[in-house]
């Protein structure tokens, strides 16, 4: 079995991606089994720089094969803001101090304060999830993308970040309306995930014919 350090903290994160691989021949770890390696500031400029940072600093700490991804809601109205920014677009005093997590609420508030009076068909944005794995001779990215619009208010109470506020083409749900098993099949995420998935299960077939 492959051990995989899931360089998050964010217990959202972690289910949804427990709940993608649950048939997968890995043992998922995540942050908070390895407290000594602290917070990992993302300081990068895109999604891909912060995703290869934080797993290359998770292997490079812990020696397990390391996955984190980031995300980022791009709206076309906003000239692709919040992007990289997206989890602290409120701004930084805006994370919760008790678990270090984003402020979802204050995100979503100010996305609608900057969209307020904007026509629906100038509402179009993309969310893009970012995925790098780092391990023992890997290092490789992929991407998934979904493009929808953004609703005039929340509506839902599942999943979290800007789930509320992202209605995927096709569909008549916002993420938050959907339950974990509609998401899971059609979000940013869940595309990356899927292609991190054959990595992934090619490393345990190697790993399993070396055994």
């Amino acid at each position: 079995m492959v051990k995989i350090v899931l360089a998050t903290h964010n217990p959202h994160k972690v289910s949804e991606i427990r709940s993608i691989f649950f048939d997968m021949p890995v043992k998922l770890l995540s942050l908070d089994n390895f407290p000594e390696v602290g917070e990992i500031e993302e300081d990068g400029f895109t999604l891909e720089e912060n995703a290869r940072k934080k797993a290359s600093l998770v292997y490079r700490l812990t020696g397990i094969t390391a996955m984190a991804d980031d995300t980022g809601l791009e709206v076309d109205y906003l000239n692709g803001a919040p992007g990289v920014y997206s989890a602290r677009y409120a701004g930084r005093n805006h994370f919760k101090p008790s678990s270090g997590q984003p402020d979802y609420e204050a995100n979503n508030a100010k996305l609608l304060k900057e969209l307020d009076g904007v026509s629906w068909d100038q509402r179009g944005a993309t969310f893009r999830c970012v995925i790098s794995i780092v391990g023992p001779e890997i290092d490789k990215l992929v991407e998934g993308k979904v493009r929808g619009k953004i609703t005039l208010e929340p509506k839902g109470r599942n999943g979290f970040g800007y789930d509320p506020l992202f209605l995927p083409d096709g569909f008549d749900m916002t993420y938050a309306e959907m339950s974990n098993s509609q998401k899971n099949m059609v979000s940013h995420r869940a595309i990356a995930l899927q292609k991190a998935r054959e990595i992934i299960n090619e490393l345990a077939l190697k790993s399993s014919s070396e055994e």
